[in-house]
């Protein structure tokens, strides 16, 4: 069954609305899970932050135990890795609805379609550039906690090395990525 276009923009946003929601834009924070003695990083979560580091994108992965401090610590890595994922895709949603709404004031001709296939690559691309920057276990339960992270910086430095994307598309991308990313930012305080 295929799902109007209409509809499809209108569960994007709904989509985008509870990760935008869920997100926070300071580094100071009280603690969302309550956790004592566990870094900021643990109790805030997965985020978008814009401050003197950088704009950053924040995944928070945990693993409870299973036996294996190896594995455990590796699944902690991988499901923060995918929480940098999940913001970065939404992020970039936002990227694609606003270039396909200046494309399309502009005529430029691009289907919707094809950009959304550049956009997924260029997410693929850049998730390789997500870094665990921490993990902490939690002494009470022996959860390990893995927070991952992407710079913007890194993103836009892949974008400028994509040679087969719509050159509209990627200077759009060069040109509003830092707004766009401030604007999200801004919209979770």
């Amino acid at each position: 069954m295929k799902i109007s276009l209409a509809v499809a923009k209108l569960l994007t946003i709904a989509a985008l609305a509870g990760v935008i929601a869920a997100c926070s834009s300071t580094t100071k924070v009280e603690s969302d899970l309550g956790i004592k003695g566990a870094p900021d990083w643990v109790n805030e979560g997965t985020n978008i932050l814009n401050n003197k580091d950088g704009r950053l994108f924040h995944g928070v992965g945990l693993a409870p135990p299973v036996g294996d401090m190896s594995l455990q610590k590796s699944m902690a890595d991988d499901r923060a890795r995918a929480e940098v994922a999940r913001v970065l895709s939404s992020y970039m949603d936002v990227v694609t609805n606003d270039y396909m709404a200046a494309a399309k004031s502009g005529e430029t001709g691009v289907t919707e379609e094809s950009v959304s296939r550049q956009i997924k690559s260029l997410s693929k691309v850049n998730l390789t550039g997500a870094k665990i920057i921490g993990s902490w276990r939690d002494p009470r339960t022996n959860t390990i906690y893995s927070i991952a992270e992407l710079d913007m910086k890194h993103v836009k430095e892949t974008l400028s090395g994509v040679q087969d994307m719509n050159a509209d598309l990627k200077l759009y991308i060069e040109t509003q990525a830092d707004n766009i990313f401030d604007r999200v930012a801004k919209e979770n305080k």
